[in-house]
């Protein structure tokens, strides 16, 4: 994981670098000023002339410049290696997603993948940020402001030292109670999420059902789990501070109260007022770095979950991969599954397709009808190799998918899932995601072929209208047109339309039907549809029940000889007899 987080920095180590070096130069400085301040002291106590304490006073000034120096351009290279860190690893990890599976998405929610992209990198960008700055200049000027205050004070900085074990050991109470905490936080953290990308995506369920205020409190009640868990964490580190406050000053205290005795009774032979005053300087950079350390290991603690959270989506391996000697051509669209079972997830107990039997020549039409939850979409799943099967083999080309490069599989198979997406843009940047060389012409035709050409041009913009985020500027039926227009320009050996026209009237799906049958002879069409219309004229019909092909066969075939098709066939037609009855 360690090595995951190391590449990150990448172009950055060299602000990273110069980060580090410019942090132990103002370091070096810082704690060289109160060694010149208390030889100042002495020289005025000793009665020194005014230009000697000039001079010093110069010098003085000059140091605390060049630490201020030092320290601004450590905080500007410090901010453009972290700012440039937490990009390399959003980038990483959103690339990271991008080779996943179904199935590795399935693992991962996307409220979870949501956050992981934004509060968890966010917290391992303030981490690092603290690792190469704070946690550089805290121990170094720790250690240096002990050793000059052995310098200075001798024995009398051994106090110092005996201090640090119990900060140490407060520090490690401290945190192994409030980690916990921050542990369940992130998983509500996640849950949160999830509620707000439910809540925004069904907005018009929710107005529709007048659930505003049900949603409201289910939300708040989450945030305020949340804010208790978050302040039971930081009661505990807040103890931190008054620890070791109390710690340090008592020190100094009793470095005062023994250092004055030591004055007097030598005459200033052992210890000098100069040196007393370093001592109490010191003795606040010693605090005031416990304090950076405390603050480090209190980000560091919160920040634990984060790393091994975006660890997780770093290592995990897709559970689809390319081999090593990957197939780079489809030869045709033929589609063949040999006694193929599926099942979701290892541990399911049941399949959802079982023992599927089929062979589909190249430039077929096929037709898939069934009830809700028949394994219509997990079937044709199978064939972009979205899913792996569990039993058997799926061919494409008469090559099994698994011994296809993904890219060149997918990208001979045009999908138009059941849940039409379309991105925020202009209609003509959504409709080249089929191809993004594609011309004007070319999209023209493919728009006029499913019969979206003549709703694009009545928008004032035509082809450069904008499309909301999700699509919620345009109808239901004018989105499902344009997406089976953006398949259309890939040119695909395999068209799969899964209920993809169910928004559009009988009339203008029996034309998209037909401008596809025309202008796409050789490519294969799966069309899943709730209606017998969509596919009556398909070369065979796939009638699926309960994760079986029950009847395959034409439309007279199946009416014929398959129960299930007749019953679908006769319910649909007796109703537009009935409403025409009615009429």
């Amino acid at each position: 994981m360690l090595k995951h987080f190391v590449g990150c920095v990448r172009e950055y180590r060299t602000p990273t670098l110069l980060t580090c070096l410019f942090i132990v130069a103002e370091v070096v400085i810082e704690v060289f000023i109160p060694f010149i301040t208390a030889d100042m002291v002495n020289q005025i106590e000793a009665g020194a002339e005014i230009s000697s304490i000039i001079r010093i006073g110069v010098l003085l000034i000059a140091m605390a410049l060049l630490s201020l120096s030092c320290g601004g351009i450590a905080g500007y290279t410090c901010a453009k290696a972290s700012a440039g860190f937490a990009k390399n690893l959003r980038h990483d990890l959103y690339a990271k997603i991008q080779t996943y599976s179904f199935e590795n998405i399935d693992r991962f929610s996307s409220s979870s993948l949501v956050t992981r992209l934004t509060t968890d990198v966010a917290n391992v960008q303030m981490s690092f940020m603290m690792i190469i700055r704070m946690a550089i200049r805290a121990p170094l000027m720790l250690v240096f402001a002990i050793i000059m205050a052995y310098v200075m004070g001798g024995a009398l900085a051994t106090s110092y030292v005996v201090l640090i074990p119990f900060l140490a050991g407060g520090l490690f109470l401290v945190s192994r109670r409030a980690m916990p905490a921050f542990r369940r936080v992130f998983k509500k953290y996640d849950r949160l999420n999830e509620s707000i990308e439910e809540n925004v995506r069904g907005m018009r369920v929710v107005k529709g059902f007048s659930r505003e205020e049900h949603e409201k409190d289910k939300f708040g009640a989450a945030s305020e789990d949340i804010r208790r868990d978050f302040t039971h964490a930081e009661r505990i580190v807040a103890l931190n501070t008054p620890l070791m406050q109390i710690c340090v000053y008592a020190n100094m205290v009793f470095i005062l109260l023994v250092g004055s005795r030591l004055i007097v009774g030598s005459g200033g032979t052992v210890i000098n007022v100069g040196e007393i005053s370093a001592m109490l300087t010191y003795g606040m950079q010693i605090l005031i770095q416990l304090m950076m350390l405390s603050m480090i290991y209190v980000i560091l603690t919160i920040s634990a979950e984060s790393f091994k959270r975006i660890g997780e989506v770093l290592d995990e391996k897709s559970a689809l991969s390319s081999p090593d000697d990957a197939v780079t051509e489809v030869p045709d669209g033929s589609v063949d599954f040999e006694h193929v079972s599926f099942k979701y997830s290892a541990n399911a107990e049941l399949f959802a397709l079982s023992d599927v039997d089929l062979h589909i020549r190249s430039g077929m039409t096929v037709g898939i009808l069934g009830g809700t939850g028949s394994s219509k979409s997990t079937l044709v799943q199978l064939i972009p190799r979205l899913y792996d099967v569990t039993e058997g083999t799926v061919r494409v080309g008469g090559t099994d998918v698994r011994r296809y490069d993904l890219d060149t599989l997918r990208g001979a198979v045009a999908m138009v899932l059941q849940k039409n997406l379309l991105f925020s843009g202009t209609i003509r940047e959504n409709l080249r995601w089929g191809n993004a060389d594609a011309t004007d012409e070319e999209i023209a035709d493919v728009c006029r072929l499913t019969q979206a050409d003549e709703f694009i041009r009545s928008f004032p913009d035509g082809y450069d209208t904008y499309i909301e985020q999700g699509g919620t500027n345009v109808s239901g039926g004018q989105k499902q047109r344009l997406c089976i227009a953006r398949a259309l320009l890939k040119r695909p050996k395999i068209l799969i339309l899964d209920d993809s026209t169910s928004a559009v009237d009988t009339h203008t799906d029996h034309l998209i039907r037909q401008g596809l049958r025309q202008t796409l002879p050789d490519t294969t069409k799966f069309i899943i549809a709730q209606r017998v219309a969509s596919v009556e004229d398909a070369d065979t019909i796939l009638v699926m029940d309960n994760g079986r092909i029950a009847a395959a066969g034409t439309h007279e075939e199946l009416l014929a000889g398959c129960e299930i098709y007749r019953e679908i066939y006769t319910q649909q037609t007796k109703g537009g007899e009935q409403d025409a009855d009615a009429e």
